[in-house]
């Protein structure tokens, strides 16, 4: 399958507005069931490392997670978004 003008742009917004958030939100609490999840397919982390962070968000020690995005990570997307956004300008339009 062949990507046109318009699914460049669409992915490059999404990819825009992704890396936004991520440098906008410092950090992600997750519910008991994604938490179990990650834990089962990731391995767990210590209690002394998930205890100050799960008092801060009001939960059990082993009841949820935190996870914290590096802050590379937001501009990445960023820029790959833009990048994306930018080649779908430059190509010619469908059915043009």
């Amino acid at each position: 399958m062949e990507f046109n003008r318009n699914q460049y742009f669409m992915i490059g917004l999404v990819l825009l507005f992704i890396g936004i958030e991520l440098r906008m939100v410092d950090s992600f609490t997750l519910n008991e069931r994604s938490s179990k999840f990650v834990t089962e397919k990731f391995g767990s982390q210590s209690e002394q490392t998930m205890a100050p962070l799960m008092a801060m968000a009001g939960g059990s020690a082993g009841s949820r997670r935190v996870i914290k995005p590096p802050q590379w990570l937001g501009w990445c997307i960023i820029s790959v978004g833009s990048v994306l956004i930018l080649h779908s300008l430059a190509m010619k339009r469908p059915g043009g």
